[in-house]
């Protein structure tokens, strides 16, 4: 497929009037929709300001490349506009921009569109190709430019191999379409400029090209990865590997080629899993919490409200606001929602879009058969990897077929495969493991419940509001669902504890803080009451080891007091919200400030006395 089938005179503006980004953005989407290029002009413009709130499509040189990729696209398009005086549009060198490129995918776009699309970007690299466009006056001398252009340019996406003494790079951005391919392209022109030998994978929508091999890498000097998504790093382990920004592809070709060279890069200890430059979380853990994270939302909102329904209406949330607030919060309002998100955003973290709403279902059973967390969390990475297995089993249909994968099969399979096995094979056994923990907490007394909520408290401070403190949550959240409320108790006392101690400390040893220090501790008093652990993070950045043990001594403190008091919290948060709830409410405030006071007394005798 040609460029020019894409773009077209009726999307060809001459002349732009905008004069700020916002302007552009909307003049150039009215020119695709007077075209009948979209479905929804809204939607549109919404998906093109969420792609620019990641990362500028201003890549400088005077070029501004918004672009998204959704279903409010009718007719895969390009809409080109010149502006001669420039528009201001954040770009990487902070020059106005002069020619736009708005490229407007739908959701299901086919391969051959897609790399027309990207192949437009390539072009853009060339300066004499972009004066001449500024130069054009008439809509058919921009199409004979760019036919022409189409006619010079190979294919950039042929296999080649890397020689002994290579330098390697990998270029990927979210979308996939527009920045991969530039930087792969400014990493190549700059290499050749310099005499380098180079060779770079593009992780675009169409798929990984000119990928890699086990040779080229063993043979690489150094590795570039210009990526702002997941590339695939365990390969490189024991490399030397520069991870950057794809912007910093396009501007810092030659930096970046020159470091390489140096082997100025650590030597990367991966292992073999995929990971990405703004993300360093791998594997089990970056799945899981990018469920929780997604969870939480829902948690926290219904959480408050079960809350609020319980203080006006008792425990039995009785009465017609109390009533009001229970309905939407709870197992028919947000609640309802928890286990399902859950499993859908692990399942998507794993398997990308189309593992959401396998996932999405495999937890909505799980919920429904009372298999709860656990079951949801199997449900997110059997979906997740279901689907991811769908996509290796269709890779042999016909290509035609490509662009019903993620509508049709993905989904269609995804949900039957995940849905049975739910409910043929795990639904049951993850019943009766949570009938098993509801009687063993049930069972709880003495020495044991004490232990158990120091445990709770302590896991509660280790990482704040990492993956041990969700784990605790999670925990108590459980409990909470098998009608045993004193565990969540002690997970929330135990979060409570940090920023209240730290807060404490600040106000009675303001010689071992800075002023600043001092007046975020101040803040710490609200957060600490509000049940936000991570107001405790910068103090624990600054200096981890004191912090962290002070703050897990308070918090398992306050969790062992709660467990062995009795203190039962119905409620699935924390703070001041939820302390008229709990069965002993002066016993619980007396737990959560006195481990909030161990971890004060404890870390202002520890700290060093502030210097500056």
């Amino acid at each position: 497929m040609k460029i020019t089938e894409l773009l077209q005179r009726d999307t060809i503006i001459l002349s732009l009037q905008a004069s700020s980004k916002q302007e552009a953005i909307e003049e150039l989407v009215e020119k695709l929709w007077q075209a009948g290029r979209l479905q929804d002009k809204e939607r549109f413009t919404e998906a093109i300001l969420a792609r620019e709130a990641q990362s500028t499509t201003g890549i400088g040189e005077g070029i501004a490349i918004p672009h998204a990729k959704t279903q409010a696209v009718k007719l895969p398009a390009i809409c080109f506009a010149k502006s001669v005086s420039g528009v201001p549009y954040e770009s990487l060198d902070s020059q106005p921009a002069h020619l736009f490129f708005m490229i407007a995918a739908s959701e299901g776009a086919n391969q051959a569109h897609l790399e027309t699309l990207s192949r437009l970007s390539s072009f853009l690299m060339d300066t004499e190709f972009r004066s001449n466009l500024l130069k054009a006056q008439t809509e058919e001398e921009v199409l004979t430019l760019i036919d022409e252009k189409e006619k010079q340019i190979e294919s950039e996406e042929q296999p080649s191999a890397a020689k002994q003494g290579s330098i390697l790079a990998v270029t990927a951005c979210p979308t996939g379409i527009a920045h991969t391919y530039m930087a792969a392209d400014a990493l190549k022109a700059k290499a050749k400029e310099l005499g380098v030998n180079i060779k770079v994978e593009t992780n675009g929508s169409t798929g990984v090209k000119n990928e890699l091999t086990a040779t080229d890498i063993q043979n690489a000097t150094a590795i570039i990865v210009a990526a702002d998504k997941q590339v695939e790093m365990g390969r490189f382990k024991g490399k030397h590997v520069i991870q950057v920004p794809v912007a910093a592809g396009i501007r810092k070709s030659e930096e970046l080629i020159k470091r390489a060279l140096k082997q100025d890069g650590p030597v990367y200890q991966g292992n073999g899993s995929k990971t990405a430059t703004k993300d360093t979380r791998v594997g089990f853990y970056k799945y899981l919490m990018n469920g929780v994270s997604n969870m939480l939302p829902f948690v926290v909102s219904g959480g408050i409200l079960i809350a609020l329904a319980f203080a006006f209406g008792g425990i039995k949330a009785e009465g017609p606001i109390a009533s009001l607030l229970m309905e939407i919060g709870g197992g028919k309002g947000a609640f309802f929602f928890i286990v399902p998100v859950l499993a859908g955003f692990i399942a998507s973290s794993i398997a990308d879009r189309p593992g959401f709403a396998p996932g999405m279902v495999g937890g909505y059973l799980a919920a429904q058969a009372g298999a709860g967390f656990l079951g949801g969390l199997i449900a997110g990475f059997l979906a997740g990897y279901i689907v991811v297995l769908l996509k290796k089993v269709f890779q042999a249909l016909p290509q035609q077929l490509e662009g019903i994968k993620p509508v049709l099969l993905y989904p269609l399979f995804g949900v039957l495969l995940t849905g049975l096995i739910m409910i043929l094979v795990v639904n049951d056994p993850v019943v009766a493991l949570n009938k098993g923990m509801t009687s063993w907490l049930n069972g709880l007394s003495g020495a044991n419940a004490v232990l158990l909520g120091i445990i709770l408290g302590g896991m509660m401070a280790i990482d704040m509001g990492g993956p041990i403190n969700k784990a605790a949550f999670t925990f108590g959240l459980a409990a909470i669902e098998a009608q045993n409320f004193g565990p969540h108790a002690a997970v929330m006392a135990g979060g409570m504890v940090p920023p209240l101690g730290i807060a404490l400390a600040t106000t009675f040893f303001k010689t071992k803080f800075s002023d600043t220090e001092r007046k975020s501790g101040i803040t710490n008093y609200i957060m600490g009451l509000s049940f936000i652990t991570e107001g405790a993070i910068p103090f624990a950045a600054a200096d981890p080891l004191r912090v962290i043990i002070s703050c897990i001594l308070g918090s398992a403190v306050a969790g062992g007091i709660t467990m062995a008091a009795g203190i039962t919290l119905p409620a699935p948060h924390g703070g001041l919200f939820v302390v008229p709830l709990v069965n002993k409410p002066l016993l619980y405030i007396a737990a959560i400030l006195i481990g909030s006071i161990v971890t004060a007394v404890v870390l202002g005798v520890w700290k060093k006395r502030n210097e500056a």
